[in-house]
């Protein structure tokens, strides 16, 4: 039988407005659909007109503009609907899902969705839950005194895996794929007898022990940034009274 990272796996990378998922939007969304490590990846692309100004930095990032995003972007409630039952889809095929970052991408799509659907993204996995694997998540546990950054640039050229077209969001996505493929590889005899909703579960537990050392790290150098250890998903803030 084959390990699960080299059976069909998933990948879903975004594009935005910023950094914040509480206030920024989706400008463009990617799936990536692999059956097995040879196989020709089936992509899916969305381009979004999000209604909004696109900063500058922003652009630098990704390289769209709001004149662009005009002309060939759709509207948001019918993209955001389209990428939610994309994603529930991979439940039902029982394919894991590579998210890199993972709260980030999914928080901001689950804010898209309440903004522009008025329903959350958990009201599109009625099937089951997604099994969600993170490439930095799984990187930081599995290698954690590796000095240095852990962006996706810096996990591919760790790893050994291409990055063409950086920040486009399915370059990203299939990038992201590639290297919890190698991850697998590298360390099967950790990862080979735990099946992705194990490592889904595992993955939270991890994540939560990283975000406690990156907010003692914090305290120690006297920043007050807070660190959320929610994974896959944070949960939303309160509405202000």
């Amino acid at each position: 039988m084959a390990r699960w990272y080299d059976g069909p796996l998933a990948a879903f990378d975004t594009e935005t407005t910023g950094v914040d998922v509480e206030r920024d939007r989706i400008v463009s969304a990617a799936l990536v659909v692999q059956e097995t490590p040879r196989a020709a990846p089936r992509v899916t692309r969305w381009l979004v007109n999000p209604g909004v100004e696109i900063p500058e930095a922003a652009t630098a990032v990704h390289g769209l503009t709001a004149e662009h995003l005009a002309l060939h972007g759709r509207w948001p409630a019918p993209v955001m609907e389209e990428v939610a039952r994309a994603l529930a889809a991979q439940t039902v095929a029982g394919r894991p899902l590579v998210v890199m970052n993972a709260p980030f991408d999914l928080t901001l799509l689950d804010r898209e969705l309440k903004r522009h659907r008025a329903s959350a993204l958990d009201a599109y996995l009625t099937t089951g839950p997604l099994h969600v694997l993170d490439p930095r998540v799984l990187d930081k546990h599995l290698d954690r005194y590796r000095k240095g950054r852990r962006t996706l640039t810096d996990l591919c050229a760790h790893y050994g895996v291409e990055l063409a077209d950086a920040h486009e969001a399915a370059a990203d996505a299939l990038a992201a794929l590639r290297v919890v493929r190698e991850l697998g590889r590298r360390f099967a005899d950790r990862l080979a007898g735990l099946q992705p909703a194990e490592l889904h579960t595992r993955q939270a537990v991890w994540y939560a022990a990283q975000a406690r050392g990156l907010q003692a790290w914090f305290a120690r150098s006297g920043s007050p940034e807070a660190v959320d250890p929610h994974w896959p998903l944070r949960p939303e803030l309160p509405a202000a009274a």
